[in-house]
C-alpha cells in the first residue's frame, strides 16, 4: 500500500517521446550517475600476481551471511576445482566459505525443525503490518506525504483537532488466499466503504459538501506480507487542502435521542436509496411501484421509532408534528405502489414526497442540536433526511 516519493533532483530523466507507464519503484537514496568514465587498462603490468577466483570470494561473503548457506557451500566447492586447475588465488576464502556455509545449513536445519523460522517470518509480516498506513484504526487522524490522490508510501498519525489529511471511519478485512487483483480489491473498497460511512457519522447533515469517500487498499507487494485490510477514509474532495476537527457523529459522541432520531431516518434513507435504475416511471413502472412499497413500509417503521421513544420537553411537539408528516406520507407512497398507470404513480408520489423533503425535518433536528443544514444532493433527487457525497476517489 505504498508508493515511491516523487522523483527527486538526481533522477533519471525520461526520454521525449512516447511515455510508457512504468510501476511504483523503490530506490534507497538519491540516484548518481557516472560522470566520468573509468580509466583504461592501457598498459600491462610486470610480475602480475594470479587472479583471485571470484567463486571463492563469493562463497566466503555467503557463508559469512549466513542468508544462503547452501549457496555459499556450492560456490566454495567450485572455487577449490576452478583454482586448482586453473592455479589462482583464494584456496582460504573458498575453505572458509564452506565450512561457514555448512554450519549455516546445520543452523537453518534446526531452526526448521523446530518452527523458529515460522515463528521470525510472522514476527516481520506483523512488523511490516504495525509500521504500515493499514495500522491505522477507526477514528484515527492521518497525514500523508502526497495528499490524497494516487498511491501512498507512509503515513503519519496526527491529532484530529487539527489540520490533517484523512480520518479512519471503518477498517475492512478481506478474505485469505491469492492476491483477487487490484480491479477486485477497489471494487470490494467502493461497496464496503460507502455502506458503512453512515455508522461512523450517522447525521450525514453534518458532513461538509467538501469532504468525500477515500480509501487505502492493498497492493500485491503488501498481500504477500498478509496485508488484508481496507481502511476507509474521509478527506478532502480535492485531496489536498485537507480537514479540520473529527467528523465522528455515533455513538460515542451523540446522546441518545439525537442517535434515535438519525437511525430513524437512515431507515428511509435506506428505502429511497433503493430506487430503480431506470429514472423514468414511464420506463419501468413496476419497478417505481417496488420501490414506492419499500418507502411506504420504511416510513411505517420511521414513523413508529420516533413515536414510541419518550422526547425531552423541548423536542416533543416538533417531532410530533414530523411524525403526522411521515404518516401522511406513507399513505401516498402507499397508493402509488397500487398505481394503476404511470399518471397515477406520478399523483400519489409527488404528494408523497412532498411530506418527506428534507426542509420537513429542521424543526426537530434544531429542537435536538442537530445540523439543520440539509446536504447538496446534486442531481440526484434524493428526498431523504441524510445526504453524502458520491465520489469514490481512490487512494
Amino acid at each position: 500500500m505504498s508508493i515511491p516519493p516523487p522523483p527527486g533532483p538526481h533522477q533519471p530523466q525520461e526520454p521525449q517521446g512516447q511515455q510508457y507507464p512504468q510501476a511504483p519503484q523503490y530506490q534507497q537514496g538519491p540516484y548518481y550517475g557516472m560522470p566520468y568514465q573509468p580509466w583504461g587498462q592501457g598498459y600491462g603490468s610486470f610480475n602480475r600476481p594470479a587472479p583471485v577466483n571470484g567463486f571463492a570470494i563469493a562463497s566466503l561473503v555467503t557463508g559469512i551471511l549466513c542468508f544462503v548457506p547452501a549457496v555459499g557451500l556450492v560456490l566454495g566447492l567450485i572455487a577449490l576445482s576452478q583454482i586448482k586447475k586453473r592455479g589462482e588465488r583464494g584456496k582460504g576464502m573458498a575453505i572458509a566459505g564452506s565450512v561457514l556455509s555448512s554450519v549455516g545449513l546445520a543452523l537453518w536445519a534446526v531452526t526448521l525443525s523446530t518452527g523458529a523460522a515460522s515463528d521470525f517470518w510472522e514476527g516481520f509480516k506483523e512488523g511490516a503490518r504495525d509500521n504500515s498506513s493499514l495500522s491505522l484504526e477507526k477514528g484515527e487522524c492521518f497525514d500523508s506525504p502526497g495528499g490524497m490522490e494516487g498511491f501512498t508510501y507512509d503515513v503519519e498519525s496526527v491529532p484530529c483537532v487539527g489540520r490533517h489529511d484523512g480520518e479512519v471511519f471503518a477498517v475492512v478485512e478481506m478474505p485469505g488466499g491469492s492476491f483477487p487483483g487490484d480491479d477486485k480489491v477497489t471494487e470490494v473498497a467502493d461497496d464496503k466503504c460507502y455502506a458503512l460511512q453512515g455508522s461512523y457519522a450517522l447525521d450525514a447533515w453534518a458532513l461538509p459538501d467538501t469532504v468525500d469517500v477515500y480509501y487505502l487498499t492493498p497492493t500485491r507487494q503488501s498481500w504477500r506480507l498478509g496485508d488484508r485490510e481496507i481502511t476507509c477514509v474521509f478527506g478532502h474532495t480535492d485531496g489536498r487542502s485537507g480537514l479540520t476537527g473529527s467528523l465522528r457523529n455515533d455513538e460515542t459522541t451523540l446522546d441518545a435521542d439525537q442517535v434515535v432520531y438519525l437511525k430513524a431516518a437512515d431507515v428511509l434513507n435506506t428505502a429511497m436509496d433503493s430506487a430503480p435504475a431506470e429514472e423514468y416511471v414511464e420506463d419501468d413502472l413496476p419497478g417505481h411501484k417496488a420501490w414506492a412499497g419499500r418507502v411506504a413500509d420504511a416510513l411505517t417503521e420511521q414513523a413508529g421509532m420516533l413515536r414510541d421513544h419518550r422526547w425531552p420537553a423541548r423536542a416533543e411537539k416538533p417531532v410530533g408534528d414530523l411524525v403526522e408528516d411521515l404518516e401522511a406520507a406513507r399513505k401516498e407512497w402507499a397508493l402509488a405502489a397500487e398505481a394503476a398507470d404511470v399518471d397515477a404513480f406520478y399523483e400519489h408520489y409527488d404528494t408523497g414526497y412532498e411530506l418527506i423533503v428534507p426542509e420537513q425535518s429542521v424543526t426537530a433536528r434544531k429542537a435536538l442540536g442537530l445540523a439543520t443544514t440539509p446536504p447538496s444532493y446534486g442531481d440526484s433527487g434524493d428526498g431523504s433526511d441524510s445526504g453524502g457525497g458520491d465520489a469514490g476517489i481512490e487512494v
